[in-house]
């Protein structure tokens, strides 16, 4: 199947919250959903636009969605752990790690694989619970083998063919909301998160 029709058909019946009766491939995606017990975040291009921002004393600054902040604490509210994995070890990224209670913070990890795997070891997880939400072809290993390989829109051509679910939005732009939110969705708990603040 060519490229474009499969994200097409990935965008029209996968991405989507599970409601009413999904089709074959639907199903297979939301039960994969409703194994996820972590959930890792690339940083740069996922939970940043990819953008990176130097002063003149060569610090670097970054961009974060504040969307994608409370989507993170509602998933640790429901019980998923967030995980982020870093090719590059910015004091951006560690300090919104900290903000939002990450303990699972790892940066400096071009190669996320051997990051990943003692992560899981460490918690008693296998690969089939964890969700993995990336951009670039750093992440290609990780997708391989995760349960919930996910992609942001604006991910490379080779990362979005790896993925099975792909976002509406780009990175930074509220990606890593719209992946909660379906996590959350299919694992019946959303709602209930909702209504809480509705209150």
């Amino acid at each position: 199947m060519r490229r474009d029709a499969l994200q097409a058909m990935r965008r029209d019946a996968l991405q989507a919250e599970p409601s009413g009766a999904p089709g074959g491939a639907a199903m297979d995606l939301i039960s994969r959903a409703r194994r996820v017990s972590l959930l890792v975040l690339d940083v740069d291009g996922v939970l940043t636009d990819g953008g990176l921002w130097y002063d003149a004393d060569g610090t670097i600054r970054k961009r974060f969605h504040v969307h994608d902040g409370l989507g993170i604490k509602l998933a640790q509210q429901a019980g998923v752990e967030v995980a982020m994995i870093s090719g590059l070890d910015q004091g951006a990224a560690a300090a919104r790690a900290r903000e939002l209670g990450i303990s699972e913070y790892h940066g400096g990890h071009v190669r996320k694989l051997p990051v990943l795997t003692d992560i899981l070891a460490r918690k008693g997880l296998t690969f089939e619970q964890t969700a993995f939400l990336g951009d670039d072809w750093v992440d290609a290993p990780v997708l391989a083998r995760v349960g919930l390989p996910m992609a942001v829109a604006d991910a490379q051509p080779e990362i979005l063919d790896m993925a099975l679910w792909v976002s509406r939005r780009p990175g930074g732009q509220g990606a890593v909301r719209e992946a909660i939110r379906f996590l959350l969705s299919a694992q019946g708990r959303l709602a209930g998160l909702w209504q809480a603040w509705e209150r």
